[in-house]
């Protein structure tokens, strides 16, 4: 599925309706004329108020003097159409701000049903109607046409909204908020949907945890029918979802052998720290990897022999954690991090191996305290080899690459640097972001909150290893490990609740989530 950018989304619209041009409205390359297609809009915006009105017994419609605009009075025409009388409060300070779109739909509206439910602003004193919980607000002030934060009376109105406890539905966008990813909008300026009714589709924006307050629901309404208006567009982000993840996976030769399905190592664990090694080698055992081996201090040997008993267990002979990151043969994955600690020994032995690790050029896996490591000596990122996968939650993020303001700064950050050391940074969160090295960034569809969850991490980096070793790239099972990582949290959440899932049942459901992607109708 695409992730559309605000120049998609303007290059969209542009082909659909063409421009507007004094009172002169050209057609676009679309089936439908200009008209049409606003009319249309109004039509399914005033069919989904209907759906999510309930008990509530008015509708209170506010619209702007552009295009926006034009859609909410269309909305309203539909409405009173449908006998829900709906009252129109139109913003055109001046009184000759609107749009040839918002005024032709203004006179249409007038010509059908009066001025009786039109409440039109003029001057600089707004009309504000007395608005409840039992109104449904419909938002047409401002889309995507509108950039920059909303000032003045637009401003007020905008608290006055999110302030009156009612329900509202915005139309493109809730007013005031952008398309792109802004840094540093302030979301008490921005109008709160709870349910946003989008023309052309999302942005990167859509999944940011902090606009989720101002999107609420939100869903692409049906209403572009020409599918030409979309031709070479070509978005470099994008959300995955099984179908995609199928095609990454390879499939099992019935005749394979363990020494066919790659050889991984972890190097996992240190005294207290033990259970993210287990549970990093649990998960590399459910990925279908026909050898794991766990590498990690004397202090693990038993913990692990009886924990992961499938997996073998080397050690560099310290005591309680790692010293020296030993391969003692061409391993297919490697993946360092879970439960490794910070100590100077740690630090210095991760520093020498990534020297020569970047010497060798084959990938890594780095997650947890790996990167808390190269944290506490950046230079060490240097020497990662290319086409290795970072895993960092957003903490650890930071530690690495300086305090972000929010989740988009950090996406933004994350293209930046994946670019720059030609990296794949699998950025968590509900919507995992997978950046890729060409700056592409794939969004995860199956996050749960279940996933909230001690040693989630640690399972996501053994799945990763146990995937990259069976020869997998290591940026597509980048996203396939995240995918699969998140169905087995949605089938262990339908096992023990959201509250109840623990990093030990994710293990436990990453095969059956393996071969619900591969095999969906067994």
């Amino acid at each position: 599925m695409n992730i559309y950018s605000p120049e998609d989304i303007e290059l969209v619209m542009s082909r659909l309706l063409g421009n507007e041009a004094g009172d002169d409205v050209e057609s676009g390359i679309g089936e439908e004329s200009r008209q049409e297609f606003i009319a249309k809009v109004g039509q399914e915006v005033a069919a989904a108020v209907t759906a999510e009105r309930g008990r509530r017994d008015r509708t209170v419609i506010f619209a702007g003097s552009d295009i926006c605009g034009a859609y909410a009075l269309e909305t309203a025409i539909s409405l009173h159409r449908l006998g829900e009388a709906a009252e129109v409060y139109l913003i055109n300070i001046g009184g000759n701000r609107l749009t040839p779109d918002c005024r032709a739909a203004r006179e249409r509206f007038v010509a059908e049903f009066g001025e009786d439910f039109l409440f039109e602003t003029t001057g600089l004193q707004l009309q504000l109607p007395d608005i409840d919980s039992g109104v449904v607000v419909v938002d047409g002030l401002f889309g995507h046409e509108h950039s920059g934060p909303l000032m003045g009376g637009y401003q007020h109105l905008a608290r006055f909204i999110n302030e009156s406890d009612a329900f509202v539905v915005s139309i493109d966008l809730p007013s005031g908020m952008s398309t792109d990813l802004s840094v540093g909008m302030i979301n008490r300026n921005i109008i709160h949907a709870d349910v946003t009714l989008t023309l052309v589709g999302p942005t990167a924006a859509f999944y940011m945890p902090e606009n989720a307050e101002l999107l609420g629901r939100w869903r692409v309404l049906p209403v572009i029918t020409d599918r030409s208006v979309f031709k070479d567009i070509k978005s470099t982000v994008k959300l995955v979802e099984a179908r995609h993840v199928k095609n990454i996976l390879p499939e099992r030769d019935r005749f394979a052998s363990k020494a066919d399905l790659g050889d991984a190592i972890l190097f996992a664990g240190s005294y207290g720290m033990l259970g993210a090694a287990v549970l990093a080698t649990r998960a590399a055992l459910r990925s279908g990897c026909g050898k794991v081996t766990c590498f990690g201090p004397r202090c693990g040997f038993f913990v692990m022999q009886t924990s992961a008993p499938c997996a073998m267990y080397e050690t560099d002979g310290s005591d309680m954690d790692i010293h020296h990151f030993e391969l003692s043969r061409n391993y297919d994955g490697i993946g360092i991090g879970p439960g490794i600690g910070r100590s100077d020994a740690t630090v210095r032995g991760l520093e020498s191996f990534l020297k020569a690790a970047g010497a060798s050029s084959k990938p890594l896996v780095l997650d947890a305290d790996a990167l808390n490591c190269i944290a506490l000596r950046p230079a060490m990122l240097d020497f990662v080899p290319v086409n290795s996968v970072l895993t960092p939650h957003p903490g650890e993020f930071d530690r690495l690459f300086g305090t972000q303001p929010s989740s988009a700064a950090r996406l933004l950050k994350a293209v930046e640097m994946a670019r720059k050391h030609s990296l794949i940074i699998v950025l968590k969160g509900h919507y995992t972001a997978t950046v890729w090295p060409d700056g592409s960034v794939i969004l995860n569809s199956s996050g749960t909150e279940a996933l909230a969850t001690a040693g989630s991490g640690d399972v996501l980096t053994g799945l990763l290893t146990g995937f990259i070793a069976q020869g997998i790239h290591p940026a597509y099972a980048a996203v396939a490990a995240v995918y699969i990582h998140g169905l087995a949290g949605h089938m262990a959440r339908n096992r023990h609740g959201v509250r109840g899932v623990t990093a030990e049942d994710l293990t436990q459901y990453i095969g059956m989530a393996i071969e619900a992607v591969v095999s969906p109708n067994k």
